[in-house]
């Protein structure tokens, strides 16, 4: 049972306070909490689970805003950290995103989804679908509506869809003139590369997305050619999970509309997409950088929206840096971002420049790390395949459909 749930910033400010129980739970369990945090670094975030003198707590840290949850009760440590979780999507979905600003713009919404979410510190409703048809998301309408009549409830008068069905991530009997569900595989490719050019480590973070419009209560299954390849995986409640301990299939009923099925990642991958290839010298308190960029291994798809971002020095006074393609721009913070977009067949990209130091030093010191973004349409790079979704009772007239994207996640080259 969770008894209180703190939102934080990065600067370790209470934003939002949930006392969830009749036991109130002090603020300065916070100031623990930060002070650990400033004195230990990121080994203490690290840890989902802390033992403070006097409480339980739970932690999970999103886009820089730390959901911390509290008890004092013996409880199982996987549902205050998956119930996190589930606050932290929750509120992406309906937000539009996560920052520190969203969530004060956006107050009394995210008190009424913890009031439905959690109830006398259980988990009660927490599918996004569910939480919509009670709770209306954000616009611009509806904040017009709330100053012109101080009514700031976003709140439905009538019980949503699910409350009468036996499912309780499903409306009741939902009907659709055109039956359709479409699977898209989202992977997020992670890897880091020495100064060598040596892969040191590459894995990949993969979702499968489920958009669901079907009449009735569908069942549907849904198998992959190779499930051997997948690692660490987590599903949605949806799925039944003895079909997968003992075929790897996934059967479940779906939520009505867009939801996230299930989670994985698939580590020890060989080989990336593309190589970056940066050389820099220094002497005479100059530094001359020279960084080539093109495709290692083709995935049979274009590669685009390809990006190269890195870290100036602070020892760097100013940088003149030039490429044979895309727009290279030093930002504020000096950061350099060089957009490429696509690899021309005519050329290999490549960016080059001087970077001049600061007057007591004649060489680099301090290598910056390179970050390198891009995406890929119509292909998951893990390899993992869709064999097929079949549908129990199916309608006379059903629309399939299967994409694949894969992107880059923390993709870094070390100079």
């Amino acid at each position: 049972m969770l008894q209180c749930i703190f939102l934080l910033s990065d600067s370790g400010e209470v934003m939002l306070e949930k006392q969830l129980t009749g036991h109130r739970v002090d603020r300065s369990i916070c100031d623990w909490f930060w002070d650990h945090v400033i004195s230990q670094g990121d080994s203490f975030k690290s840890q989902p689970v802390i033992a403070s003198p006097t409480h339980y707590l739970f932690q999970v840290v999103r886009e820089g805003i730390t959901f911390l949850a509290c008890t004092q009760v013996e409880m199982p440590p996987l549902m205050g950290i998956e119930f996190l979780c589930r606050v932290s999507d929750v509120l992406s979905d309906y937000l539009g995103g996560l920052n520190e600003d969203v969530i004060k713009d956006n107050f009394v919404i995210v008190y009424e989804l913890l009031d439905e979410m959690i109830d006398n510190g259980f988990p009660l409703t927490t599918e996004a679908n569910i939480l919509r048809e009670m709770i209306a998301p954000p616009n611009i309408v509806s904040k017009v509506l709330s100053v012109v009549t101080g009514n700031s409830s976003n709140v439905s008068d009538t019980l949503p869809g699910a409350t009468g069905s036996c499912i309780p991530w499903r409306a009741a009997e939902p009907k659709y003139a055109n039956n359709e569900v479409y699977v898209d595989l989202v992977e997020e490719m992670d890897a880091v590369i020495n100064r060598d050019g040596a892969l040191v480590k590459c894995e990949v973070y993969g979702e499968v997305r489920v958009n669901s419009h079907l009449s009735g209560l569908p069942d549907l299954t849904l198998s992959f050619a190779n499930p051997s390849i997948l690692d660490d995986v987590r599903f949605h409640p949806c799925v039944r999970f003895r079909p997968w301990e003992s075929h790897q299939v996934l059967s479940f009923v779906p939520p009505d509309g867009e939801f996230k099925l299930m989670s994985y990642r698939i580590k020890k991958l060989k080989s990336t997409p593309l190589y970056v290839k940066p050389q820099l010298t220094s002497d005479a308190g100059k530094c001359r950088v020279n960084v080539l960029v093109g495709i290692r291994n083709d995935p049979g798809k274009t590669i685009d929206s390809i990006t190269l971002e890195f870290q100036l020095p602070p020892c760097i006074l100013s940088a003149d840096l030039n490429s044979n393609h895309g727009t290279v721009n030093i930002l504020g913070n000096k950061i350099c971002s060089w957009t490429i977009g696509r690899i021309p067949k005519d050329k290999t990209p490549s960016l080059s420049g001087t970077l001049l130091l600061e007057t007591e030093l004649e060489r680099l010191h301090v290598f910056p790390t390179f970050r390198v973004g891009f995406r890929i349409m119509g292909v998951a790079l893990s390899g993992l395949q869709i064999d097929k979704l079949d549908l129990k009772t199916a309608p006379s007239r059903l629309y399939k459909g299967f994409r694949a994207l894969t992107r880059a996640g923390e993709f870094e080259v070390r100079s």
